[in-house]
Parts: structure tokens; sequence; C-alpha cells
């Protein structure tokens, strides 16, 4: 079945609460897949790695000119505008996880990678990671890329310095919780003035309601951002603030980069892919950084997936094609070429992630991202749930920047919940 207009349209307001029209551009002209000895494949900079992206060029080059093209922009809106229009679509295409959900009710557009095979390497993957990309049919639309596990990077000479614990084991164990990571942040804040936990309260919101198996709409398309799961991460974030442990510092400010670098702003929560933030951001601290566990337990955020699209002519070879470059051995090299953290828990014992590394002091951090990568909590994810999170976001934002009175901020969101439900067709 073709994409409608009207299929179009609702899948942009889920994504983005705007249509994905806006997101054409008109010089988005690529060769049409599979003509010849062609194979189209799209996704944007850094998805994959340069090095595997080659490497299959060259592999295959005796059966198909593989033409990977980096697409810029509003990605998403470029790739359902392309298919919609059923033109110049390409065969092989990314999808990203946070996407995911917008796809699926159009699952029709892909090949079912069931039907290629893809049964026999799910015990391959992390199994969260492959269930994301199940349409309600059971079909398998996408195949799994990356993924994001979350953890706490510290500065382990400034903790100690506190009086906290320091080792990575310890402050796994002894931050474990989300009040125990509190606690520590008010003695921080204590015994080395100036110093903040965090620099910013959706760290704690966001990161609250990853760790959970429920997220704003249910599978009955039923909007559920005003129960319990999520009114304990909205208090949560509000108590963290309340506590003074969130700094005024706007998060990749000059000023950020200095407090930083000078230990005052020592521990961030983020995903596996902030250490090339880190790296790449913060480089005079090398070797004073350190990566414990999660408080309050694993979560992810980011990762994608590799998709056929109905207008491949050669399915059989795309998935070929796909799985090769997504196999443990592939996903090892795309972890240390662009930091895309591995789907296929083979790919953690393997001797190229088990080098120290010295921007975090020797540690070995795939002791920490693999476990948690395979502890991921499953929660249903709603083409609406973009639209209807980002409402609750933007107040609690207000809260942390602007100081607006939690109460007024949670109702003023849910006012704004009420009305996008409406305009999409959410039970409220």
């Amino acid at each position: 079945m073709r994409l409608s207009r009207r299929g179009l349209l609702r899948a942009g307001l889920a994504g983005t609460a705007a249509t994905a029209l806006g997101g054409l551009a008109t010089g988005c002209a690529v060769p049409t897949g599979s003509t010849g000895r062609n194979m189209v494949l799209w996704y944007w900079s850094g998805g994959l790695s340069d090095t595997v992206v080659e490497n299959a060029k060259a592999r295959y080059d005796s059966s198909v000119t593989l033409k990977a093209q980096q697409i810029g922009g509003y990605y998403r809106s470029k790739l359902i505008t392309t298919m919609a229009g059923r033109a110049h679509i390409p065969d092989i295409a990314g999808l990203k996880g946070e996407d995911m959900a917008s796809y699926l009710p159009n699952a029709d557009q892909f090949v079912d990678l069931r039907t290629l095979g893809a049964d026999r390497l799910k015990s391959q993957y992390l199994s969260w990671k492959w269930d994301q990309a199940i349409a309600d049919d059971g079909s398998m639309i996408g195949f799994p890329i990356d993924c994001g596990p979350l953890a706490h990077y510290y500065q382990p000479a400034v903790f100690e310095k506190a009086g906290l614990a320091y080792e990575p084991d310890d402050v796994s164990r002894e931050m474990g919780t989300w009040e125990a990571f509190f606690a520590a942040g008010e003695r921080l804040r204590k015994r080395i003035p100036g110093t903040c936990l965090l620099v910013d309260v959706l760290a704690v919101y966001e990161n609250s309601v990853n760790q959970g198996t429920q997220r704003y709409v249910d599978k009955d398309d039923h909007f559920i951002g005003d129960q319990e799961h999520i009114r304990t991460a909205w208090d949560r974030a509000v108590e963290a603030k309340r506590r003074g442990l969130i700094s005024d510092i706007v998060n990749g400010t000059p000023d950020f980069n200095a407090a930083t670098e000078r230990g005052l702003l020592p521990s961030q929560l983020g995903a596996s892919w902030a250490a090339g933030d880190l790296k790449l951001g913060l480089p005079k601290t090398a070797g004073k950084w350190r990566v414990a566990a999660m408080p309050g337990g694993p979560a992810n955020n980011g990762g994608s997936f590799l998709s056929v699209t109905k207008a491949c002519r050669e399915p059989e070879r795309a998935f070929e094609i796909i799985t090769w470059m997504l196999n443990p051995a592939n996903q090892a090299q795309g972890f240390v070429d662009a930091g895309l953290f591995p789907s296929t828990p083979a790919s953690y014992e393997m001797k190229k992630l088990r080098e120290p590394d010295p921007f975090f002091g020797g540690q070995i951090t795939m002791d920490v991202f693999g476990p948690a990568a395979e502890q991921i909590p499953v929660a249903y994810n709603s083409p609406y749930d973009v639209a209807l999170g980002q409402p609750i976001k933007d107040e609690m934002k207000n809260v942390g920047v602007l100081g607006k009175n939690p109460d007024k901020a949670w109702s003023d969101a849910m006012s704004k919940c009420r009305r996008i439900a409406d305009h999409l067709g959410v039970t409220y």
C-alpha cells in the first residue's frame, strides 16, 4: 500500500509535532536504486563506520555497485517524502532509533526482514534492540546497528577530594540509586564550594523516564504521560533542582568548558556516545574521567537500524550486505571509528573493545557499558511519544532554567498535552 499524504502528515506530526513536508529538500535527487548493478544506501553522517562502508563496497564489487550516500538535513523527513513520492527511493535506508515508532505504522513500505532469514541471526543481537524494529503485524523492518547505554561520567580526583567514593566499582555501588547520587551531590557541594553535580535538570528527568517500562502513550493510543511513572520522574528532577544539585551554567558554553576543566562540574550522565563528546569538547581533561554505572539502573539513549525498502529489486542481496556490515566484527569497528555502541554482545569481548582508554585513566569502559546494554528495560514506543513528551520536557526546562513554579509548570504541560492529544486522535 502506498504511503498516503495523510499517513505522511501523521508520521511527521507524531515525530516532530510538525509536518514532515517541512523537511523536503528539492535538491534531494539521487540515482534510483537497483538500476543495473547499482544499489543505493542512504544514511547520515556518523550513522555508519566509514571503514565498514568502504569495505562493503569492495567486498560486493563483483556483484553490485553499492552507492552509499550521506543525506544531510532532516533525514527522516527526506526519506518519508521520497517514499511517498515513489521516486528515487534508496534500496537500503538507515532508520534512526528515535524515529522508529513513526516508521512502524508504515511497515508495508519496507521488506519484512524475517522473509529474508533474519530470525536465524536473532540470537547474535540484543533482544530488546531487535524487538524495537518489530511492527504490530509481526514484520521486522530494521536490522540493528547500535544502541546507547547510559552511564555516569565523573572526575575521580574531585570525588576523592570531597570524601566520596572515587573508584568505578565503588561509585557504581555507593551511588547506584538516585537518592544516593543526590546525597553525594550535596556532600560534594558542601565540601568543595562552587561545585555542582549536574548542569541540566533534563538529565534527571529524561534519564528517569528512559529507565522505566512506559513512556507517554500506550499500545491502545491512550495518553499515559499524566500517570505515576512520568510524575515520579518529574518530581525527581524537581527535587534535584530544589536541593541545589543543578548548575546555572549552560551546557556546551565556554563557561561550561572552563568550569568542567576546573573540576567544578565533575559529573555527567550520558550515553556511551557521550564519551566522544567529552574527548572532542574537553581535550584538556584527558585522563581525568572515569565511567560508573548509571544511578537508578540501566537505560538507553540512541541507536539506529538499516532497512530494505520495497523499492529494492534485489532484497536478498541487500540483506546480505546489511547483515555483513552489522555483524559483530564490523559493529566493533563501528565503535572504534564512530562511537557506535554495538548491538551485538559478542563484540564486547573483542580485543579492540577491551583496550584501556587513556582518556578515562586507562579504564576499560566496556566493563560498564556492556552489562548496561544487556539490561535495558523494554518500553513500548508510540509514534506519538515525541509530540506528547515535548511539552513536559519544555516545562521541565522552564523549571530548571527560569525557576518556574513546578506545580504551575506541570499543569501547563498537561494542558498542552491535552490539546496535542486531541489533534493527533490520542485518547486523553
